[in-house]
This record gives C-alpha cells, sequence and structure tokens, in this order.
C-alpha cells in the first residue's frame, strides 16, 4: 500500500496543469513507437491520427484532455499493469494533441483565403480528372489563365488605339501655366469634349493589370501553400532536377530555377523598353522612365535570390508564367499579328527603313555634300528624319516623305515642324480632313504655353494657320479657313526675312479668300500690304479692283514651301 500511496502521488504531482504540456510530448513518442511496432493499428486509432481533414477546434481540444485526465484517475488498481494501461491512454492522447496543434496552425492562413481554397479544390479536380503529374498540371493551369486573359488584353489595346487615335482632338486635361483658368473647369472640359467625341475611358490603360497581378499572386500564393502543406502527390509530382515540388532548390541543380526566372525577367524589361524609344522620352516622364527601367533592371539581381527561397513547385508556376509573357510580347509586337488582331502596327516606318536602308547624306557639319552613307532611320532623330523627309519630298516621293514623317512624330507626337509638314504633305495628296488634324495639332501646342514670342515659333504658327486655312477652304468651308487665316493677319511683322515672306504669303491668301466672300475692301487692304512688300504681288492689287475671278484659285499651288 506504501508503493501504491508513493506512485498515486507521484501521479497526481505528474498531471498538474503547469506540467501537463510538458508530459505530453514524452507520452506522444511513446505512442509513435507503439504505432510503428504495431503492423495492425485500429481502424479508429489510424483514422483518428492521420486524416488531414479533421475538424480541430478549441471544444475537441478540452475533450480530449479532459477524457485524458478521466482515464489517469479511473484506476484503482495498484498493478503495474493498470500503470501501463495509464500510459498508453496519455500517449494517446499527447498524440491527439500534437495533431490537432498542427492542424490548426497549418490551416489557420488558408481558410481565411477562400480563393486559395478554391483554386486548390479546382487544381485537384483537374489533377483527378486527367492523372497528369502535378508538373504539367500547374503549367497547363498557367496557359489556361493567360489564355483567358488574352481577350482583356486585346480590347484594351483597342481601346487605347481609339484613345491615340481622338485624344489630338481633345483640349488638354490641364490648363497651360499662367492662363488664369480653373484646373476644375478644364477638366470638366476634357471630359465633356472626352465623352462627346466617343472617347474611351483613360482608365482602359490600367484594365489588364488590374486582373492579371491579382491572378498572379492568387496563382503563386496556392501552389506555395501545397508546396509547404505537402500537398497529396507533390513530393513525386515534378520531373528531371525538380522531382519534388515541395523542397526548396539545392544541390548542383538548385541555380537553374533562379537563373531561369532571372534571365526571364530580365528580358521581359528589355523587350518593354526599347533602348532608342526611351532616349526620346523627354522631360520628367523620360527621366522617371529611365529610373523605372533601372529598377526593374535591379530587380532581376532580388528576383534570382528570392528564389532560392521559394518551393519548386511555386518555382515551375513562376516560369511558365514568364516564358508565356515573353512569347506575348513578342507576338504583339509582330506586324502580321497586330493586323489580324486589328491592332494598330507601329512598327512599320521602322520596318520600312530597316528593309530599304536608304542612302542618304552623313548627319555631319564635316560631311561632304555628295558623300552618302548607308543609315538606320531607326537612330536618327526627328528633326534629322524631317529634313529628310523634306529631301524625298523635292523628288515628289511622297509614300516616303509620309513615312518618315509618321516615324518622326512616333519618336516626338508633340514636334510641331513635322506636324505642319505632315499636314501640307497630306494636302498635296488631297487628303484634307486628315491633314487639318495635323495642322490644327500644330497650333494647339504651339499655343499651349502661351502666345509664341520666339522667331522660329512666330514662323510656324503662321505656316500653320497658313495651310490650316487652306484645307479648310478645299473642303468648302471658308467661315473656319477665314478664322485661321486672319490669325497671320492680327500679327505683327516679322523681322526675320523667311518668317516676313511667309507672313505676306498669308496675306495674300487671306485677301484671296475675304474676295470670295465679298469682304472686296479687307482684301484689298492686306493686298496693298502684301504688294508693298512684293511689287510682284501689284497685279493681284488690279484684279481685284476689277473684280476679276482669276483672283480666287487654288492659292496653295502657287505658294513656297521654303522649310
Amino acid at each position: 500500500m506504501a508503493t501504491s500511496s508513493k506512485l498515486s502521488s507521484h501521479i497526481r504531482r505528474r498531471l498538474r496543469p503547469s506540467s501537463a504540456f510538458n508530459f505530453l510530448p514524452a507520452l506522444s513518442h511513446a505512442r509513435q513507437f507503439h504505432l510503428l511496432t504495431n503492423p495492425n493499428p485500429k481502424s479508429n486509432s489510424s483514422t483518428n491520427l492521420l486524416s488531414p481533414h479533421l475538424p480541430w477546434n478549441a471544444y475537441s481540444f478540452r475533450q480530449t484532455l479532459t477524457s485524458s485526465h478521466s482515464r489517469f484517475f479511473s484506476t484503482g488498481s495498484s498493478d503495474d499493469s493498470d500503470f501501463v494501461r495509464f500510459g498508453d491512454s496519455g500517449a494517446d492522447s499527447g498524440t491527439q494533441l500534437e495533431v490537432m496543434d498542427f492542424g490548426a496552425t497549418a490551416s489557420t492562413g488558408e481558410e481565411s483565403l477562400l480563393p486559395v481554397q478554391g483554386l486548390i479544390s479546382v487544381l485537384d479536380q483537374f489533377h483527378e480528372l486527367t492523372g497528369l503529374p502535378w508538373w504539367i498540371v500547374i503549367g497547363s493551369s498557367t496557359v489556361a489563365m493567360r489564355v483567358t486573359l488574352l481577350p482583356l488584353l486585346i480590347v484594351q489595346l483597342k481601346k487605347l488605339k481609339r484613345i491615340g487615335e481622338l485624344f489630338p482632338k481633345l483640349p488638354p486635361p490641364l490648363p497651360p501655366m499662367f492662363s488664369g483658368k480653373s484646373y476644375i473647369d478644364q477638366i470638366s472640359l476634357f471630359r465633356k469634349e472626352r465623352r462627346a467625341i466617343g472617347c474611351p475611358s483613360f482608365m482602359w490603360f490600367l484594365a489588364y493589370l488590374s486582373v492579371q497581378i491579382p491572378c498572379f499572386f492568387l496563382w503563386l500564393t496556392t501552389i506555395r501553400r501545397m508546396s509547404l502543406d505537402n500537398h497529396l502527390g507533390f513530393d513525386c509530382g515534378g520531373t528531371l532536377w525538380f522531382q519534388n515540388l515541395s523542397e526548396l532548390p539545392h544541390g548542383v541543380s538548385g541555380p537553374i530555377f533562379p537563373l531561369l526566372i532571372a534571365g526571364l525577367h530580365y528580358a521581359n524589361v528589355q523587350i518593354s523598353f526599347k533602348v532608342s524609344s526611351l532616349k526620346e522620352m523627354k522631360g520628367m516622364f523620360g527621366l522617371l522612365a529611365k529610373y523605372y527601367k533601372h529598377y526593374l533592371d535591379f530587380m532581376t539581381l532580388l528576383l534570382f535570390i528570392f528564389a532560392y527561397y521559394m518551393p519548386q513547385g511555386s518555382l515551375v508556376y513562376w516560369v511558365t508564367n514568364s516564358t508565356l509573357s515573353v512569347i506575348q510580347q513578342l507576338a504583339l509586337k509582330d506586324p502580321a499579328v497586330r493586323a489580324k488582331l486589328g491592332l494598330p502596327v507601329n512598327d512599320k516606318p521602322t520596318e520600312t527603313v530597316n528593309s530599304e536602308e536608304l542612302g542618304t547624306p552623313e548627319i555631319s557639319p564635316l560631311a561632304s555634300p555628295t558623300k552618302m552613307k548607308k543609315i538606320s532611320l531607326q537612330n536618327l532623330s526627328p528633326k534629322d528624319l524631317v529634313n529628310l523627309s523634306i529631301q524625298v519630298l523635292s523628288q515628289r516621293d511622297k509614300e516616303t516623305a509620309l513615312q518618315l514623317l509618321e516615324l518622326a512624330l512616333e519618336k516626338d507626337p508633340e514636334y510641331v515642324r513635322a506636324l505642319i509638314i505632315m499636314g501640307q504633305t497630306l494636302l498635296q495628296k488631297q487628303l484634307h480632313a486628315e491633314a487639318t488634324e495635323y495642322l490644327e495639332h500644330a497650333i494647339t501646342k504651339l499655343f499651349s504655353t502661351g502666345h509664341p514670342t520666339e522667331v522660329e515659333d512666330i514662323d510656324l504658327l503662321i505656316l500653320a494657320s497658313q495651310w490650316t486655312g487652306v484645307a479648310y477652304i478645299r473642303q468648302g468651308k471658308f467661315k473656319e479657313g477665314i478664322v485661321h487665316l486672319e490669325r497671320i493677319g492680327q500679327l505683327k511683322e516679322p523681322d526675320e526675312p523667311k518668317s516676313k515672306a511667309h507672313y505676306y504669303d498669308g496675306l495674300l491668301m487671306l485677301a484671296s479668300a475675304l474676295s470670295n466672300v465679298g469682304r472686296k475692301d479687307e482684301a484689298l487692304k492686306h493686298l496693298r500690304l502684301a504688294a508693298a512688300y512684293n511689287p510682284a504681288y501689284s497685279e493681284y492689287v488690279e484684279q481685284c479692283e476689277n473684280e476679276d475671278d482669276g483672283l480666287i484659285s487654288d492659292l496653295a499651288s502657287s505658294r513656297r514651301a521654303d522649310y
């Protein structure tokens, strides 16, 4: 009895709440040994211990602990067999506690992310249905996701194409500096005009990214969760050097995935940011684009390091997704693909340039006028391209000149000189409406910072107003044309000889338009000013005084274009 009393006292001390959790792990190891040495464990014990979907919660924890205590104190025998039963029961409860605690910890993050659970179920069903290995399931699901998102990308590109076509017709979204206009009024006007002409919302710029980025992280998080939880089949669901999808990259083949991810990221960055187009960007946006590209280049190194800490299952997804991004970018840059999708072929001028490699004078002060050199037009600046287009126009090759001007405007859409010459060239091709758009865009750009004061800007304003007036008059819109031509008459006579010649040419066109609508007195006033500058214009004064219809003619064909 003394022995039994001492034993009971010892057991009570060991079963105090403060020591219960220290005692359970030891019992758990005993239970593990019991399970390993027993080839035919009871079915209910096996089910309770191995099922990963038990509804463990706080109530089951208290129930298990209570049942363990009841077993500990229910024995009244003093022999060793009762103590053995006590130890076995305690081990059972300890093992259940350990399994419960692990399951609760692992499922805490999963249960809070329903999209992750849903995607895991979809991947499981696809795996069971097809019987394919897990690495193929991961790769094919990634392809399916990107193919599903492709129509949204195509719609976005078409919307952006439409925005690009209509944007020149819109007023500036922000008022010019020192204009005195309210920001709210200017933005309201911009939105009103955008709706009036049917321009799509500028939120389309974010449409594809707002869907692609969440999908990317959903797939990445889901497959990482499956890898960390040793999802059924992940331990042997790979191939080649990544047999176990739950493991991190290691060994001799460990750097393969990190190198692939870093290399594909770098390739995507280089395709997205062409060096030539980046150099042509100006101002604050050009500086921000430059630093952003440097940041993405630096991310290549960080991604290489980060990939070592990702399970191989996640890396299979990442490599597949990055590969599809490279393929998608290259495909959408191909002119044939873009034409089939109804997208603008941005690289058409570049393609013509590179295929024909036109011979042009070397652009250098030291170059001989007769020295010719094969150059790539893609490397020329907008100014050089405009100068080259003028040379081509002198040879009456309007199509090549238009391609050169399109390339110049692609590099700098706000280049006023290119806009004016483009408008004049389109006038020669009888494309009056298209010419009007380019010329009015040039005038808007000249007034964007206030009234022009520089000599060159005033000369460009005279030319743009002159040819815009001609374009409207050729369309039968005399009222609109006269408005632009009268702008020339309101300017002060320039001092620079070339600008002065353009100024009086504009006055002559204004006089012709005024005479055509019956405003003879105003027409004579401008004609006499022009005749005082150039006596050769005196014949037009006589024609107007004698009401000779010969004055009303196609002035654009007789005016100079000495740019």
